[in-house]
């Protein structure tokens, strides 16, 4: 297990350390996500297929989607303290498919209209879906940051020596799929969004987990 005892300011840049500099970007995105929200005025596009209404709302959905912000920050916390290589690829991942996605956010704003406009159900779970409704906008939807998010996670699960047993890959598998039907089930997300977003892995996935394979390994290329 990892120490972060001998942590001081003095020596945030020593290899020990260094790797903590990348939990920087998560204030950064937050401020471009903010600004792509809230400041910068953009001419939406909705973002919508036919298949999207063969989808029945579904408020049970809300427990593997709320699950996704401790799948985040539980994955950040074991790859610091037990795999710091697999830390690293962890939050590349995140910055490169979080970055683009930005990007893509500023180039093509997207929105939707698929959020049901009162539930069939009374209960906890719609309660709660009111609230995700009022403080989370419909705007800035393709791709999923939640299925990119998930994907980092389940990715980074399955490359770390104590997390790929069966079981683990079982698990890993199962909650990705589960996070993301969350997104459509909750209409909080066209299923254009997560096959955006599921495509958008595999070049992310290239660049972090296969390309240093190949650069140590010219031979096999």
């Amino acid at each position: 297990m990892k120490s972060y005892r001998n942590l001081r300011f003095s020596n945030i840049n020593t290899p020990d350390f260094s790797h903590l500099k990348l939990l920087l970007f998560w204030p950064i995105f937050g401020i471009l996500f903010l600004l792509v929200e809230r400041v910068i005025p953009l001419q939406f596009h909705e973002v919508y297929c036919s298949f999207d209404d063969l989808i029945p709302f579904c408020e049970y959905f809300v427990i593997p989607y709320y699950m996704w912000f401790a799948f985040l920050i539980g994955m950040s916390l074991y790859l610091l303290l037990e795999d710091i290589p697999g830390f690293r690829k962890y939050m590349w991942f995140i910055m490169i498919s979080y970055f683009t996605t930005i990007v893509i956010y500023l180039i093509y704003p997207t929105c939707q209209t698929l959020r049901p406009i009162e539930f069939a159900r009374d209960n906890v779970f719609t309660s709660i879906v009111s609230y995700l409704y009022n403080f989370d906008t419909n705007t800035n939807v393709c791709p999923s940051i939640h299925v990119l998010g998930m994907m980092a996670v389940t990715f980074a699960g399955l490359k770390t020596p104590r997390l790929r047993g069966v079981g683990w890959k079982i698990f890993w598998i199962v909650s990705a799929i589960l996070v993301c039907l969350s997104t459509v089930f909750l209409k909080q997300h066209s299923i254009i969004d997560v096959i955006a977003a599921l495509v958008l892995t595999l070049p992310t996935y290239w660049l972090v987990y296969k390309l240093p394979l190949r650069r140590k390994n010219p031979a096999k290329i």
